[in-house]
């Protein structure tokens, strides 16, 4: 039996390798052997769980080719992480990736820290708010006495509790988007809504389009799917999407799925307006591409006045192109796990077929919150708060940003959660690696990409407030110090391999 349970070929570890950029050496700094380096590299993608453990890594021969050095120098990195416990050999079944004993294993998504876990680290990991008080309790007792008609039936209700379905197909209707609720299949967060769309329509092997940068979790998701990613990068800035590419990448790739966020977009922040929104479900259509748009964000504008365009969705009347995802997660309160797709008939018909072999439903209670707080139970209020904290905490977070690292570069959304940062030239991944030993957590820019992207960028939350979010930059502030000297987890300075 192998000791591996995935393998990573040389092109595409030579590519991640390569996207390790880090600014270049000082005058007077002395280099690292080139095979203290590339041992460096490998390591930090195992840390960052961009190569998991247990992966096979390629031949010395091969990786030497690809990455045009000697196969003494392959020999001499591989020999190095075996001696720090990252590299596992034996003889006929090659060299995987491993941890140190007492290591934990590295995430390869954005997982947050459980909060008992804490203590003095600022997590910058997750990009959600505490629950928005007096509202959730206000609905878990409006949920309560709600429940008793519930409890007397077997409980699984695979398309969602009829009276959430009814409510969310109204909201849709009172934006100009006639919708009825057996548009809708009500999903354990926009993540299971996701899930069970890639498990539908895009089986292993099977192209996905997603923008670059776009969400972790979902890449990952989609990767554990099997999916083949197709990247397309967004538009510059807060501009939206790159719609020459996309028509290129539809066209060429003819991907079975797309997958975009159109409302402050996660990472970026941006919005694309209504005749990017336009172009692309047309774009789509002619290539025979389902897009699966995530609007998670769409209610947390943060700006005044702000006009939103029209979802993306309206310009699929015959509901045959686009599939849309919404969720309770972002705009109120994470830990309600309420999320939902709306698509044709006949598509939720056939998603609620194929949960019969996942979850069968989604927990009654919950949906009973959420159909309570959208029925006038304080939804629109509580969504109005969130909205002020997401603020406060934005303008926060930029302005000691601004201060304490003033090379960092970024542009300030007007809605959503997170902030695209390009960190002056560091790695983000090794701020990351450094960030926890200085007391923060954040997450760095490949996490967000496709095969190593985005080395040059981190994702900052708008979750902490005040003094925090003032504490926070000065713990980056530090971890980039740290970086910029060559400051390493083990003494040793980090360095970076570039083929």
């Amino acid at each position: 039996m192998a000791d591996w349970t995935s393998a990573v070929g040389a092109a595409q570890l030579a590519r991640q390798l390569g996207a390790q950029q880090t600014r270049p050496a000082g005058p007077g700094t002395r280099r690292p052997p080139a095979y203290r380096a590339l041992a460096d590299g490998i390591r930090l993608l195992v840390l960052e769980g961009r190569v998991p453990v247990a992966t096979r890594l390629p031949a010395e021969r091969e990786l030497a080719l690809a990455l045009s050095v000697s196969r003494t120098t392959v020999a001499a990195a591989y020999e190095a992480l075996r001696a720090e416990g990252f590299l596992e050999s034996r003889r006929g079944a090659g060299s995987w990736t491993a941890v140190p004993a007492g290591n934990p294993l590295p995430a390869r998504g954005l997982e947050p820290l459980p909060p008992e876990s804490l203590g003095s680290l600022i997590d910058l990991g997750c990009a959600a708010l505490p629950a928005p008080e007096p509202w959730l309790s206000r609905a878990f007792h409006g949920a309560l006495e709600d429940l008793p008609p519930y409890a007397h039936t077997h409980g699984d209700y695979p398309a969602g509790l009829p009276a959430l379905r009814q409510t969310i197909a109204d909201r849709y209707t009172r934006r100009g988007i006639p919708t009825m609720p057996e548009q809708i299949m009500v999903t354990t967060g926009a993540m299971g809504a996701i899930d069970a769309i890639c498990h539908l329509f895009a089986g292993r092997g099977e192209r996905i389009a997603v923008e670059s940068p776009s969400y972790a979790n979902i890449l990952q998701l989609m990767r554990e799917a099997g999916a083949r990613l197709v990247p397309v990068a967004m538009a510059e800035g807060l501009s939206g999407w790159d719609l020459p590419r996309w028509r290129q990448v539809l066209r060429d790739a003819a991907p079975r799925l797309a997958y975009v966020v159109a409302d402050f977009h996660n990472p970026t922040g941006a919005l694309a307006d209504d005749a990017q929104r336009r172009a692309l479900v047309d774009a789509a259509r002619s290539a025979g591409t389902v897009l699966v748009v995530d609007e998670t964000m769409s209610e947390l504008h943060l700006e005044d006045g702000i006009e939103l365009p029209r979802p993306v969705c309206s310009y699929d009347p015959a509901g045959g192109t686009v599939l849309t995802v919404g969720s309770a997660s972002k705009a109120f309160w994470a830990g309600l796990r309420i999320g939902w797709v709306r698509a044709s008939p006949e598509v939720i018909r056939s998603l609620v077929a194929a949960r019969a072999y996942a979850d069968l439903g989604t927990p009654v209670l919950e949906q009973l919150a959420v159909t309570w707080l959208m029925r006038g139970g304080g939804w629109e209020e509580a969504v109005a708060l969130r909205r002020a904290q997401a603020r406060e905490n934005r303008d926060t977070l930029v302005e000691a940003v601004r201060r304490e690292l003033p090379d960092w570069e970024f542009e300030v959304p007007r809605g959503g959660l997170t902030l695209w940062v390009r960190t002056g030239g560091l790695s983000g991944s090794r701020l990351a690696e450094v960030g926890e030993r200085v007391g923060i957590r954040v997450p760095s820019g490949p996490r967000f990409g496709v095969d190593g992207a985005f080395e040059g960028y981190v994702r900052l939350p708008f979750t902490v407030a005040g003094p925090v979010a003032d504490e926070a930059a000065a713990r980056l502030a530090a971890a980039a110090r740290l970086v910029r000297a060559g400051a390493s987890g083990t003494g040793e300075t980090p360095r970076t391999f570039v083929a």
